[in-house]
């Protein structure tokens, strides 16, 4: 589970329902990475991977970027095979360089916009394994490091691809080591949803775009050409990211209105962060200019400095409120706070 004890950490980036999907759909290969999937799901959660006897390669040193990539060898042994360090020339492995590079945006996104050394604030090494597993369709972070598949090239590319999923992962380690969100139901949903948000902020950030440039998509460019859909989510358009045969349609919510109540996905995690996932968007959107110059601030506050680990969706709306209020001396941006939060059937 996604949580402050580091015992029990386990975060991937494809929910269960579209495993469940694709299980009830495919035949051969695809069959079997799904089953393959949901089992290692099973498997991996509450599991502790024992990569402590890879100590840092360099002391801790304060905002200093520190990565390394290994090369799992389609094995499940964790971390693997060294490949690339800090200083390292670029790898003749494409997955090896988006790893690498990826990281280094997460790292500079939150150095350079909220001064958060690493991802533990404390200067913490990024360490990333490539080529986990056969075909394997995920990406997940384990409470200590990052771990990538190589996609079954049916369904899902590579998972080092997008860099908004590898912002998603490791900002579930940022959570981790502060506000420590329960993987389960609202605040489950509000982990996923930190996630999503800082993802988006992380791609934005390195392109330079602007709210109303940016897609708002989660995993653009995951899914292949043969599955019908743009992203794993959509927070500008909650439950429009995908609609095929093959994975399902996509089950998010955008109002509370449409809250799912299901005991699977621990409480719907993965879907009902469609509903803060729309919130969030709405009030980056009004508020115009770079998403994380005001709305991402403001959910940066909340999520280090407010936040418990068992925090609702709408305690979590009013803490937003208050932090907007404290952050900007009252000028107003409280009010497209409480205004986002209204769009989606939360009233402060």
């Amino acid at each position: 589970m996604c949580q402050k004890d580091h015992s029990m950490i386990h975060c991937q980036i494809i929910p269960p329902h579209i495993f469940r999907h694709v299980a009830e759909n495919s035949t051969g290969a695809q069959k079997d990475a799904a089953y393959q999937a949901i089992s290692a799901s099973g498997q991996l959660r509450g599991q502790r991977e024992a990569i402590t006897r890879f100590a840092a390669f360099a002391p801790v040193t304060a905002g200093t970027k520190r990565r390394t990539v290994f090369d799992a060898q389609k094995g499940m042994a964790l971390p693997g095979k060294l490949i690339r360090g800090e200083t390292d020339p670029k790898s003749k492995d494409v997955s090896v360089n988006e790893a690498f590079d990826g990281s280094g945006k997460t790292y500079d996104f939150y150095n350079k916009v909220f001064k958060r050394n690493s991802i533990d604030g404390q200067g913490m090494r990024l360490d990333s394994s490539v080529h986990y597993r056969q075909n394997f369709n995920n990406a997940f972070w384990n409470g200590q490091q990052m771990v990538y598949g190589d996609g079954d090239g049916q369904i899902f590319n590579r998972f080092t691809k997008s860099v908004d999923v590898i912002g998603h992962e490791l900002t579930h380690g940022v959570t981790q080591f502060t506000a420590g969100l329960v993987y389960q139901d609202q605040p489950g949903a509000l982990n996923e949803h930190m996630s999503d948000v800082f993802g988006s902020l992380v791609k934005q950030y390195s392109k330079k775009q602007t709210a109303k440039q940016a897609d708002w998509l989660i995993g653009q460019g995951l899914f292949t050409a043969n599955i019908q859909g743009v992203a794993l989510r959509s927070m500008k358009a909650p439950g429009t990211a995908y609609n095929d045969p093959m994975i399902g349609r996509d089950p998010q919510p955008a109002h509370m209105s449409k809250f799912v109540k299901t005991t699977q996905d621990n409480g719907g995690v993965h879907i009902n962060s469609g509903i803060p996932n729309k919130a969030f968007y709405e009030l980056a959107n009004a508020l115009g200019g770079n998403a994380w110059t005001k709305a991402g601030l403001i959910w940066y506050v909340t999520l280090t400095e407010k936040m418990r680990p068992d925090t609702q969706f709408k305690e979590f709306a009013q803490m937003t409120f208050d932090v907007a209020k404290s952050q900007f001396n009252a000028n107003g941006t409280e009010a497209a706070v409480k205004t986002a939060w209204d769009s989606v059937g939360i009233k402060i």
